[in-house]
């Protein structure tokens, strides 16, 4: 869960926004000043936005899109550097889980970079498309820290060959190595991005309520358990890895050459 950050939100500026348009709900991650980082406030919003959606009858499907470059960067390391990350692991795995549990299909529209803990968002939902110019990364091992909380979609959905390279490597890689590993559906240009998750939505969205959520139910079964079996001791690793000094020293430094960098 690892990458540089620029200075975060105004707290008057909502870092999530949420909006329907006929059957589908868009939760958009609004926080480019860095780079849609899962802070405390981004999460929360986002969890608030997918608990609208499954309160909605309306709806049939979620679209979690994302404004500026990047489409998540991971864990807000600022906030990790200063403080306990157990709470903001048991967040993370949360949000996996309520993803895979919704009750309408999940899918991914990602236009730019996705890195460590945004790999989770990617991996629990239901669909993944992403634009040729996407690239992946699971950094956590040059921060002596390791993609646990994630892990509980994440490495299901890839390769185990693929899984090992991305994660002991840490090293990016491309959309197409993504789709090829399993982490994501469809990868299309740019410009086809908006079409590809709109012919998605649309498949999805001409099904019945219970169907939906009951093929959904069946699909995810295996996944869900294990997030509800393991999720706990994940969270409790991932927050004792962030709390070592190994990993306090290696986010420090990284922070600090990121405002080096920008100064």
């Amino acid at each position: 869960m690892s990458q540089e950050h620029a200075s975060a939100q105004p707290e008057d500026q909502p870092v999530v926004r949420y909006a329907v348009e006929g059957a589908v709900a868009t939760v958009t991650l609004d926080s480019p000043a860095n780079r849609n980082a899962l802070s405390r406030r981004l999460v929360a919003g986002f969890l608030d936005g997918l608990d609208r959606a499954a309160a909605d009858p309306d709806v049939r499907v979620v679209v979690v899109a994302a404004t500026g470059r990047v489409f998540c960067s991971g864990a807000d390391l600022s906030e990790a550097a200063s403080g306990s990350m157990e709470e903001g692991a048991r967040t993370i795995v949360e949000l996996q889980r309520r993803i895979l549990a919704h009750p309408t299909p999940v899918v991914v529209r990602a236009q730019g970079p996705v890195r460590a803990g945004g790999t989770g968002i990617v991996a629990a939902a239901d669909v993944a498309v992403c634009a040729r110019e996407a690239t992946f990364a699971l950094t956590e091992v040059k921060l002596g820290l390791a993609p646990a909380a994630i892990s509980l979609t994440v490495l299901p959905r890839m390769t185990s060959r693929s899984a090992a390279l991305a994660a002991l490597g840490g090293e990016v890689f491309d959309a197409e190595a993504a789709e090829a590993s399993g982490l994501v559906t469809r990868v299309v240009a740019a410009e086809e991005l908006d079409a590809a998750v709109a012919e998605v939505c649309a498949s999805f969205a001409s099904g019945s309520a219970q169907g939906l959520r009951e093929t959904k139910r069946l699909l995810n079964r295996t996944l869900l358990a294990d997030v509800e079996a393991r999720g706990d001791d994940l969270a409790a690793l991932s927050a004792s890895l962030f709390g070592s000094e190994e990993a306090k020293a290696a986010m420090t430094a990284f922070l600090s050459r990121g405002r080096k960098q920008r100064g």
